[in-house]
């Protein structure tokens, strides 16, 4: 099987893709829609340059596919770049959204290829959990809810601070896995590479965000 996994360099799309691998399936690219202009009800926006740096470490070819407009727009650029490539399916980390899902996988049907988004619908805290167990570096790029302050901001997860998010989570009432734009990640680390990104940034704060932007990766 030949595939092709979506991936935003965070949390979700580093778990889809480890998921293809231990099928041992053949992945012959990484894909990244890059957001040209503002906000995105598709795909995440933060950090998404710096995953030609996982793909270089996995020495896999990596797709930058700038996009702009609307939701219709940024599936017919993603849709044109999939086109070029020799692939039976693509591979994503879509969680719960159905919008995005829905999109997904109308588009692959149109390419004739498969859809695949295996972490549909799984637990939140036992997908986390299981990230970090398998030694996977999730840092958080981006806060934007009530519980989460400035402190998260560039901080990996461990054990001990996932229990503190899910704690958190439980008392804000907001989702522990971010997946209602709460937070956003960038993976340093975990079984797909041989070694970690090494990081520098800086923080930006606004009233209702803050975000943790990456100005290096080696």
């Amino acid at each position: 099987m030949r595939i092709a996994v979506l991936s935003s360099g965070g949390k979700d799309s580093s778990a889809a893709w480890w998921w293809a691998m231990c099928r041992g399936w053949d992945v012959v690219a990484i894909v990244t829609v890059e957001i040209q202009d503002g906000d995105s009800h598709m795909f995440q926006v933060p950090s998404t340059k710096w995953v030609k740096h996982q793909a270089q470490l996995a020495e896999i070819p990596w797709i930058n596919v700038p996009a702009s407009g609307s939701v219709e727009d940024e599936i017919q650029a993603l849709e044109s770049a999939l086109s070029q490539l020799e692939i039976d399916a693509l591979v994503s980390g879509a969680l719960r959204s159905d919008f995005q899902k829905q999109r997904l996988e109308c588009m692959c049907q149109r390419l004739n290829i498969h859809s695949y988004a295996p972490l549909w619908h799984q637990t939140p805290i036992e997908h986390l959990r299981g990230m970090v167990e398998a030694g996977f570096e999730i840092m958080m790029t981006s806060v934007s809810c009530e519980g989460l302050d400035h402190t998260w901001l560039g901080h990996v997860l461990t054990k001990a601070t996932l229990d503190e998010l899910h704690n958190l989570s439980l008392q804000h009432r907001f989702n522990v896995d971010g997946e209602g734009g709460e937070y956003e990640t960038f993976v340093l680390g975990g079984p797909i590479w041989s070694r970690s990104l090494q990081v520098s940034g800086e923080e930006h704060h606004t009233a209702s965000r803050g975000v943790f932007t990456i100005q290096s990766v080696v």
